[in-house]
């Protein structure tokens, strides 16, 4: 009972600061995206890069901004790290091999940092900072640069422009991410996250034995790998490394970060749009849904059946005893109902349908509230929907601030929900119905067979098409096959779903604000907010359900 009690007192401190910061940081945010002045260091930056920070973008230029980066970034990334034995500070590690390089250049772009190593016995700190911790900053601020476009798309009067990616992207790394890193790094050092250039130190143990010591810069990355909703750990245990995460309150202020900026974005929104109670509803959708997966996840690891969980008082089985259940719960909440992926505590160790929430989790699509930016993006697309259904049902067309969503709109909107879900089940599908890749898949990469077997590689490409990153434990995703795909899989789940929204953004932004009338859906009480979360439930049980009835939920009514 006590471990209880401190558990729901975590998560009533977590409500509690993201309640406080919500407006601050959410009205500091519309600022920094709205104001037409620049930082001098920022002019000369633009200036070096040729780009004229006062032009706005039509939607087109803004994509190939961010396609253009993004594909320098995967190649500066893997360039990183296949010369990363002529490197300083390499630990005298080799080269990371093509498809593993592959994989992680496309992961970290990708937001996603799914990492098929071990990372201290891979890259050096060099590849660490300058490539794997740049890219931390840099794939968390295209995120929010391609919101703030969606934003700037629904306020938008007949202008056609949304803005400057370039423009964006600095500001969302310099006056947001950094900053909040600085303050977030000084919280981890003085909670006990370590942060050195040491060498590996060996030491020998009280058995007589002898153990290795890892160092590094690991508070510095890891304020940005929660913050940025990234995930990639300096440890191959991440944040269930006692370097990463020292102790509980340290743990409740990781899940703080993670969710930091997801949760203030909606006040963003509604500040920019003119209207905060817009803001509201969309925080109240994600809320719910956060709360209630939770509850949910918490309740079923308690109800864990079997021996060992009896005789241990709980399923306690890959989890910390330092953070008990509802601090395992509370983290692995926050992280795959986000885009970070970090970990405190092994999802395949989890019981069958515990194990099943995180799945679910990302299956929603990570709007609850969603990686930076992403969410809300996300969350967008799907309030579009819902007015569209709204509109259905009370014989009208379609409006959502003002602005008209007819067939082009939601056909855009249609295509961004069903990319993520083709390429998870497609994927899934072709790991195990091509001859050969199947026997790899089987005998290699999965540890469980049978249902377990295939809920490890259907979390796998769930969490790769989603950017998640988070893995289940028990799969081996070294092999040219996974690395391969799964890395495929991050790139299109990634940039596909931008193409639409900034599509979205530009027809927006083309149209003139239509006045409410009395047949226009009112968007900002509890009925709107009800039905967005009823959507986004019901798209995700409709899609995914055959699917989990072949996994999880056959394993746990087995």
């Amino acid at each position: 009972m006590p471990a209880v009690l401190a558990g729901v007192l975590q998560a009533l401190f977590l409500i509690l600061l993201l309640v406080l910061t919500h407006r601050p940081l959410g009205d500091y945010m519309a600022r920094v995206f709205t104001t037409s002045k620049h930082l001098r260091f920022e002019r000369g930056l633009y200036r070096l890069i040729g780009v004229n920070a006062d032009g706005a973008q039509t939607w087109r230029a803004y994509l190939r901004g961010v396609l253009a980066f993004s594909l320098v970034g995967v190649l500066l990334l893997y360039a990183l790290q296949r010369v990363q034995q002529w490197l300083p500070a390499s630990l005298g590690l080799p080269a990371v091999p093509e498809g593993i390089a592959f994989n992680t250049a496309a992961s970290f772009v990708a937001n996603t940092n799914w990492q098929s190593y071990s990372p201290e016995a891979t890259v050096g700190y060099v590849v660490q900072a300058a490539g794997l911790a740049v890219q931390n900053f840099v794939s968390a601020a295209v995120g929010i640069a391609v919101a703030i476009a969606l934003v700037r798309g629904f306020a938008a009067r007949g202008t056609g422009v949304l803005g400057n990616f370039w423009v964006d992207l600095t500001r969302g790394t310099l006056r947001i991410l950094l900053p909040i890193s600085v303050l977030g790094a000084l919280v981890l050092l003085g909670g006990g996250v370590v942060q050195n250039l040491l060498e590996p130190t060996t030491v020998t143990t009280l058995v007589g034995g002898t153990q290795t010591i890892p160092g590094g810069p690991v508070a510095s990355q890891e304020v940005i790998k929660l913050l940025g909703t990234n995930g990639g750990g300096f440890y191959n245990a991440n944040s269930a490394h006692p370097f990463e995460n020292p102790s509980p309150w340290i743990n409740v202020m990781e899940c703080f970060l993670i969710l930091l900026i997801p949760f203030a974005l909606p006040r963003t929104f509604g500040v920019m749009v003119g209207d905060r109670r817009q803001g509201y509803a969309i925080t109240a959708a994600m809320g719910v849904m956060f709360l209630a997966s939770l509850v949910a996840l918490s309740v079923l690891e308690y109800a864990g059946s079997g021996t060992a969980p009896q005789l241990a008082g709980a399923a306690m089985e890959g989890k910390e005893t330092r953070f008990g259940i509802l601090g395992t719960a509370l983290f692995g909440s926050a992280s795959t109902l986000t885009s970070t992926g970090a970990v405190n505590g092994m999802h395949d160790s989890f019981t069958a349908l515990g194990g099943m929430m995180p799945m679910v989790n990302m299956m929603l699509g990570e709007i609850a509230p969603g990686g930076v930016g992403s969410g809300l993006y996300g969350m967008l697309v799907i309030a579009v929907i819902a007015v569209f259904v709204g509109g259905l049902l009370i014989g009208r067309t379609p409006e959502y601030l003002g602005k008209r969503l007819g067939p082009a709109e939601i056909t855009l909107a249609s295509l961004y929900i069903l990319v993520v879900p083709t390429l998870i089940l497609g994927f899934t599908a072709l790991s195990f119905a091509i001859p050969g890749i199947r026997e790899d898949v089987m005998n290699t990469s999965i540890l469980n067979p049978g249902n377990h077997g295939l809920s490890e590689v259907l979390y796998a490409f769930t969490s790769a098409a989603n950017n998640n990153g988070s893995a289940f434990g028990g799969l081996t995703a070294s092999t040219p096959w996974l690395a391969t795909t799964l890395g495929v899989v991050m790139l299109l789940g990634r940039f596909i779903p931008i193409v639409f929204v900034l599509a979205l953004a530009g027809r927006l932004a083309r149209q003139t604000a239509a006045p409410a009338t009395v047949g226009t859906l009112p968007t900002h009480r509890p009925l709107f907010v009800g039905l967005l979360t009823g959507v986004a439930l019901i798209v995700t049980a409709l899609t995914y359900f055959p699917v989990l009835a072949l996994g999880p939920l056959a394993e746990g009514l087995s």
